[in-house]
């Protein structure tokens, strides 16, 4: 357990209390989930009850209010048992809710946010198959008729999509030029049971299959103009804010399964006994080992320290890159050495080792890739000056 350091004793009650219920409902039906690639609806619905569909939502809108230590702090102990229940929280609050509840007017507010916080689910339409890391080089339309605005496009690995609790998605178009040229982008909120809106659950992942993945298409889909989120073309500032913000949930997992792999790799290391002494012992174990701790001291401290200037509405572009980036790496230093302190034993499924790297390599992807985050923060420090 980590220790209290700068926590206050309502977030080492959520952080006990979360912990708890992983412990109890989600580990013993993590990997058959994994084997069978299914979202639980059991589970969300109880990560809903707990008030994780609207962790960092005012209660007027139905949320938990949890300050935003608390709601990282919530996803680290999700992920350190079962990264995929933890992308369910941390999409839906990050990308989903947060954007709604962030730039939405008190009409979309009051109708969305409270079936959010309740037990439904939302997407964040960003990434297209052309259009990833790129975000610029998005392809779907928005064409105004009146007062409405026709889409068309599609997008792809959208976490929490296509669920039969997932009630829309935020969509990121392209509704005309900006003054002097490029793509003006503006984002629009979309019901899935929009007519020519079509969600497809995407299967045969390496990773968090115990989560929905879907591909969306619109195909002349009609939304009325009180559909956009925001202004048009804010779209793509809202989606940078956006990310910021996601980056730091992003990081909680990484920390999380960080921290997983790490006691997994520790409890086995002084179980396994070679040429008559634990394998812990071993000084290449031990330092490890080692390295992993320190990096988990590193890691936590600082994601919660942005976490509090995210609290503050300080600017954090330079810091969530840096604590997603870490915190990324660090879960894949953390479950290759889980899995080499195993030995075969960690390439086997019976073992929880290879699930974890499996389930880290996303890390370095989702939200920006790690090559991203380190030219946001070449950027910050004046690099391209």
């Amino acid at each position: 357990m980590p220790i209290n350091r700068n926590l206050t004793e309502d977030q080492i009650l959520i952080r006990d209390t979360i912990r708890n219920f992983a412990e109890t409902n989600i580990r013993k039906q993590s990997k058959v989930l994994d084997e069978k690639e299914e979202f639980s609806y059991e589970i969300t619905s109880q990560m809903s009850e707990l008030g994780l569909l609207g962790a960092f939502l005012p209660s007027e809108y139905g949320g938990a209010e949890l300050d935003y230590v608390s709601y990282i702090i919530a996803v680290e102990e999700l992920a350190r048992v079962d990264s995929s229940q933890a992308a369910t929280i941390a999409a839906h609050n990050s990308l989903g809710t947060g954007p709604l509840y962030y730039f939405g007017n008190e009409e979309q507010k009051n109708k969305y946010l409270p079936q959010l916080a309740g037990g439904k689910l939302w997407g964040f339409g960003l990434t297209e198959p052309e259009a990833g890391s790129d975000a610029g080089n998005t392809q779907t339309t928005a064409v105004q008729d009146g007062d409405y605005w026709i889409l068309n496009g599609s997008k792809i690995f959208i976490t929490n999509s296509a669920t039969d609790i997932t009630i829309g998605s935020t969509i990121l178009a392209i509704t005309g030029e900006r003054e002097g040229g490029g793509k003006e982008l503006s984002c629009f909120i979309v019901e899935n049971d929009a007519e020519g809106f079509s969600q497809l659950v995407m299967k045969d992942k390496m990773m968090w299959r115990g989560s929905n993945t879907g591909e969306l298409v619109l195909e002349n889909v009609r939304v009325h103009k009180s559909a956009m989120l925001g202004k048009q073309g804010e779209g793509f500032k809202q989606m940078l804010s956006t990310l910021d913000k996601g980056r730091l949930s992003i990081a909680a997992m990484g920390l999380g399964l960080a921290q997983g792999a790490y006691e997994l790799a520790l409890k086995y290391s002084k179980e396994r006994v070679t040429f008559g002494k634990p394998i812990s012992q071993y000084q290449a174990n031990a330092f490890k080992l080692a390295d992993i701790e320190m990096g988990l001291e590193m890691a936590r401290n600082y994601l919660y320290d942005v976490c509090r200037m995210q609290e503050e509405g300080l600017n954090i572009t330079k810091e969530g890159a840096i604590a997603k980036l870490y915190c990324s790496e660090l879960a894949h230093t953390a479950a290759n050495h889980c899995v080499q302190i195993h030995g075969g034993y960690g390439l086997m499924k019976e073992y929880d080792a290879e699930k974890y790297y499996r389930d880290q390599k996303l890390l370095e992807i989702g939200e920006g890739t790690s090559e991203i985050q380190r030219l946001v923060i070449a950027r910050s420090i004046g690099c391209f000056d």
